[in-house]
């Protein structure tokens, strides 16, 4: 069993509250047999990573959002996705880890999928408090880049609300590169229903 598919299995299973995922489900996202992704799954319950929920004869898993274990690990292996992502990519989490007064920041978008063919940079921030101090900061990292960061904004009980309500637009959003906050991300995705 290769360790990168535990990370890669917490990961999907974190970026996707709206979606259960089972060993058969994460089995097909990890490219793996459906009994290897079930060993997996059970090795990451006794770890404390994942808890189970049994709905009939079939156990889907989420994060254990209660164990601070857990919540390490999702951490590190969303810093580690950061880290191993293209260098065009990395240009800007590093950008965005410029704005100190947002909890959470979040790229998605064209910037993940067409790389320097993007035409503006979305990010995603989890406020701490108001709009207008993170907007300054943006405003600030605009001025010197050929790219524009357009934001969207979200409280953490909007984000909370919208992901219940499965909003498209933010359940794409975090599915995206995490630049900092990452354990606060992991806490609000992983008590997510």
């Amino acid at each position: 069993m290769r360790p990168e598919n535990e990370g890669r299995a917490v990961l999907a299973i974190l970026k996707s509250p709206e979606r259960d995922y089972n060993a058969n489900s994460i089995s097909k996202v990890l490219g793996i047999t459906p009994m290897g992704a079930l060993k997996l799954l059970k090795r990451l319950e006794k770890e404390g990573i994942l808890e189970p929920r049994k709905v009939s004869n079939i156990i889907f898993y989420r994060l254990n959002s209660r164990n601070p274990y857990a919540l390490d690990y999702a951490s590190f292996m969303l810093r580690r996705e950061a880290e191993h992502s293209p260098a065009y990519v990395k240009r800007w989490v590093s950008e965005l880890r410029k704005i100190k007064r947002a909890e959470v920041a979040v790229l998605f978008g064209s910037v993940l999928r067409s790389g320097a063919k993007a035409r503006d940079i979305d990010a995603l921030f989890v406020l701490r408090g108001g709009i207008g101090a993170v907007q300054k900061e943006i405003d600030k990292v605009n001025a010197v880049n050929d790219r524009k960061i357009h934001p969207l904004f979200q409280s953490r009980a909007d984000l909370a609300g919208n992901i219940q309500r499965r909003d498209p637009a933010i359940l794409n959003a975090v599915k995206g590169v995490v630049a900092f906050g990452e354990k606060e991300f992991a806490s609000l995705l992983g008590g997510a229903p």
